[in-house]
C-alpha cells in the first residue's frame, strides 16, 4: 500500500510512519507540511518526497491511503478532502469534533468506498488481546462494571495545541477519547452517557478535566471513566466482575519495548500476569492494510461514529464554559 502523510506530528515521526515502514507491502510515498523546510527535512528522514501543502500531496495519483496527524480541528476539512481525492483515511483520535461531521465523512466514505479508522492503537496490542480472553473464558464470573482512568501532568501551554481551543483542543478530545473508546472496545457499541462533568481552564478556554458515567442498558454494564490535563499520571483500567476483576495499569500507552501487567484477582489471590512487549502501531497499520483488502469498511465507520456520538453527549451533559 503506498502511503502519503500530513503534517510532520512528533507521534508520526516516532511512531506511525516507523509502522508503515516494518511491512514489506507498504511504501511511504511522501509526506507534506504547510512550509517547504518542514516538509524537506521530514522527507529527508524517511526517503520519500518532500510536497509543500496538504491538498498537494492530496492531488497525487500514486497514493492509496493517507495519514492524518493533525490538530483535531483541523480533522474534518482534510479527511473530507481525502475522500475527495479517493484515498483511504487513517486518523489520529479524535477523528471528528461533532457527530454531524463524523455522519457526513461516513456518508461519503460509504457512497466511495473508502476506509476511515481512527488510531486508537492500544486496541490491537496483545495484553487487551489477552483480557478480552479472560473475559470469554469468564475468568472474574459476570461483568458488572468498567472503570478506566487516563490523565496526566500538564505540558508547555505555549507550544501544545491540547490547549487551544480553535485547534480543536480540550482533554476529551484527548484523554477523554481514550477511556471512552476502551469502554465500547470491550463491551460494544451500545452505551449511552447518563452523567458527565467538565472542568474548564479559565486562561485557555478548553475543558481540562472531566469524567462520564456510562450505562448499556441492554447488559445492564456500567462504565466510569476520568480524564484530565492536570492530573496525577493514570493509564489504566479495570474490569469488575461477580467472582474477580482484572486490572491493566498501562492500558493506552504501552510502547513496543515494554512489558505490561495484567492482575487478576480472584479467590482471595492477586495474580500479576507479564504480558509480552508487543507493537501496537504496527498491529495497527497491519490491520488497516486487512480491512482494505477486504474491503471491510463497516465495522470501522459503526465505531467512528460511535465514539463521536458518546464525546458529543459528554460534552452536552458536562456543563458549558
Amino acid at each position: 500500500m503506498n502511503w502519503g502523510v500530513l503534517g510532520c506530528a512528533g507521534i508520526a515521526q516516532k511512531s506511525v510512519i516507523p509502522a508503515i515502514l516494518s511491512i514489506g507491502e507498504n511504501k511511504l510515498v511522501a509526506v507534506s507540511s504547510r512550509t517547504k523546510k518542514n516538509a524537506d527535512d521530514f522527507a529527508q528522514q524517511f526517503d520519500c518526497v518532500a510536497v509543500q501543502g496538504y491538498e498537494e500531496l492530496l492531488k497525487r495519483d500514486d497514493l492509496d491511503a493517507v495519514y492524518i496527524p493533525l490538530p483535531n480541528g483541523l480533522h474534518y476539512e482534510w479527511i473530507m478532502k481525502a475522500l475527495e481525492y479517493n484515498k483511504h483515511v487513517l486518523v489520529e483520535k479524535a477523528a471528528f469534533i461533532s457527530l454531524a461531521q463524523a455522519q457526513e465523512a461516513v456518508e461519503v466514505a460509504r457512497k466511495k468506498g473508502l476506509a476511515i479508522v481512527e488510531n486508537f492503537q492500544f486496541q490491537h496490542h496483545a495484553q487487551n488481546s489477552f483480557v478480552k480472553r479472560l473475559l470469554k473464558d469468564k475468568e472474574i464470573g459476570e461483568i458488572r462494571c468498567f472503570r478506566s482512568s487516563f490523565g496526566f501532568p500538564p505540558f508547555d501551554p505555549e507550544t501544545n495545541i491540547r490547549y487551544k481551543p480553535e485547534l480543536g483542543g480540550g482533554a476529551l478530545l484527548d484523554s477523554g477519547a481514550y477511556v471512552l473508546k476502551a469502554t465500547s472496545f470491550f463491551f460494544g457499541n451500545g452505551f449511552e452517557v447518563k452523567a458527565a462533568r467538565l472542568n474548564y481552564h479559565e486562561e485557555y478556554g478548553v475543558d481540562w478535566y472531566g469524567g462520564a458515567f456510562l450505562l448499556h442498558e441492554e447488559s445492564g454494564i456500567f462504565s466510569e471513566v476520568a480524564f484530565g490535563f492536570e492530573n496525577y499520571y493514570q493509564c489504566n483500567y479495570e474490569i469488575w466482575g461477580s467472582t474477580g476483576k482484572i486490572t491493566s495499569t498501562r492500558a493506552f500507552t504501552a510502547k513496543a519495548d515494554f512489558a505490561p501487567t495484567i492482575i487478576l484477582e480472584k479467590n482471595g489471590v492477586s495474580e500479576q500476569i507479564v504480558i509480552e512487549p508487543d507493537d501496537h502501531f504496527r498491529n495497527m497499520l497491519l490491520y488497516f492494510n486487512e480491512i482494505v483488502k477486504e474491503k471491510n469498511f463497516e465495522p470501522e465507520w459503526t465505531n467512528i461514529l460511535t465514539q463521536t456520538r458518546l464525546i458529543e453527549e459528554v460534552r452536552n451533559l458536562g456543563g458549558k464554559h
